[in-house]
């Protein structure tokens, strides 16, 4: 996969298998890659730190995303094919769009009780209440004029997802307008 210069912000609820789908991504051949799992962008912050999902979270929002874009734009400067993975909905998606490199928006949408079976079942310290989860799944769902961005993975192997998310970057479809 030679997509060099350009970036693909890989988006959905929890559970939905972006970091998987993101880190199998950026070890396929082809161009160098550069894998921006966003979470890790959010546990930067030590103290102080407000959970992303929560209102009172959008100033500290603003600058983590503000930071995230800058770092994947100057990776795609460089010449790497970026793969940017998290919950990257449509209100964080202005500061991407001011990058001159190609954008690619993937929105994965697995069914809502397989997004929240895996989240309870990988554990550690990651979201597991069904509640803030099935509130980020429904902000994903209704995206108007993005809709066209989304991959169902409903059924899909890790591998059938990865292969959906590879054809949709080759086809240029799920490009965003500059």
């Amino acid at each position: 996969m030679d997509h060099a210069g350009e970036i693909l912000i890989l988006t959905g609820p929890p559970g939905s298998g972006k970091t998987t789908t993101a880190q199998k991504l950026a070890g396929e051949p082809g161009s160098s890659k550069v894998h921006l799992h966003c979470d890790d962008f959010w546990h930067f912050i030590k103290n102080g730190a407000i959970p992303p999902y929560l209102p009172e979270a959008r100033e500290q929002n603003i600058l983590v995303v503000d930071i995230l874009t800058k770092v994947a734009a100057a990776y795609a400067e460089g010449g790497y094919f970026v793969v940017v993975d998290g919950i990257v909905g449509p209100w964080f998606l202005e500061p991407f769009k001011k990058i001159s490199a190609p954008l690619h928006y993937v929105v994965l949408r697995p069914p809502l009780d397989v997004a929240i079976w895996r989240c309870q079942e990988r554990g550690g310290d990651t979201l597991t209440d069904p509640g803030p989860i099935t509130q980020l799944y429904r902000q994903l769902s209704s995206l108007g004029l993005l809709e066209r961005h989304v991959l169902s993975t409903n059924g899909h192997s890790r591998d059938d997802t990865l292969s959906a998310v590879i054809e949709a970057v080759k086809s240029g479809s799920f490009r965003l307008p500059t």
